[in-house]
């Protein structure tokens, strides 16, 4: 049965209902299979979509703008000097002004808290392209990828090794949704907030998963049907790289850590991808490797949740 989420925001995974989840799916494929074969789908005929980008972006930015122009509406970028935001105007009444000009609006920022006043004064939906706490499009575009090739998320395992950063919390949260069973390995020190795996804890209530938060990889990584990493060092933490580097090598993604996986695990990397830091080539551009299917994903799964929402 259809859910109807026309007008609701999507600031993070945790606020999507499984059914909502999966009519996102279900519309990525159809989208997915019509861009593929030439088929126009202008769902969005004259929409306006406003994407504010307080972080610069490659994948974000290219997915957001040419989905809606295939959608059939336009997108308008705002960079970091392009708003009233920086010289003093309350985001509430940027929300608002926003509202009278666009039919919905794509933030990717530092503060999360951002995209919850946004939200909280807009009238029109508000997606998160990002914030340092969550990245839910890019979750949803994993889970994706992972249907597509498994046939299924139920049952499977994903590891996730590296920093407890704002993939580590849409993992936790998106994974425990949809019936899978999450390891995290990272440093002491560097582990997703309590806040966070605790709303994931909640969740395998529910769904009968299980969750695993630990310092140690390889027991992460063991019997895992995916193997997921990102960046040591995120924006805004660049200062902190090379002390992260040190801390975070016994932690790469190479050849001996992906042999506690299943012979047909799968390896994911939301991108950018540091090579030789994070992930080997050897991991990244193995026949296990997903990444670019993922990446091209985030176009088709942000396309369906602009037309559920707008």
């Amino acid at each position: 049965m259809a859910v109807n989420m026309k007008g609701k925001d999507l600031i993070e995974i945790q606020h999507l209902s499984l059914e909502e989840i999966y009519q996102i799916f279900d519309l990525s494929n159809s989208l997915k299979l019509k861009q593929l074969s030439g088929e126009p789908h202008r769902l969005l005929s004259g929409k306006t979509l406003g994407m504010i980008f307080a972080k610069p972006s490659t994948r974000t930015r290219v997915s957001f703008e040419v989905g809606i122009y295939q959608l059939g509406g336009i997108g308008m970028y705002f960079g970091p000097n392009d708003l009233q935001l920086r010289r003093g105007e309350t985001i509430a009444d940027t929300a608002r002004v926003l509202s009278r000009y666009l039919d919905g609006i794509m933030i990717r920022t530092f503060s999360h808290q951002d995209v919850i006043d946004l939200a909280k004064y807009a009238s029109i939906p508000v997606i998160n392209g990002l914030t340092d706490l969550h990245h839910p499009c890019q979750v949803l575009a994993d889970l994706f990828t992972i249907l597509e090739k498994k046939k299924r998320l139920s049952g499977l395992k994903l590891s996730y090794v590296g920093d407890g950063n704002n993939m580590a919390h849409s993992l936790l949260q998106g994974c425990t949704k949809v019936g899978m069973d999450i390891s995290i390995a990272t440093p002491k020190g560097y582990e997703p907030l309590k806040e966070v795996v605790n709303e994931a804890l909640e969740n395998a209530k529910y769904s009968g998963t299980k969750v695993l938060i630990t310092n140690d990889p390889s027991e992460a990584v063991k019997d895992a049907d995916i193997v997921y990493t990102d960046v040591w060092a995120s924006m805004g933490q660049e200062a902190e790289a090379e002390e992260r580097k040190k801390k975070f090598m016994p932690y790469q993604v190479n050849s001996d850590l992906v042999k506690y996986a299943k012979d047909d695990y799968l390896f994911m990397h939301c991108l950018p991808a540091h090579r030789g830091e994070e992930v080997t080539d050897e991991v990244a551009d193995s026949s296990n490797s997903v990444i670019f299917d993922e990446a091209e994903n985030r176009l088709h799964v942000q396309k369906a949740i602009m037309a559920l929402v707008i």
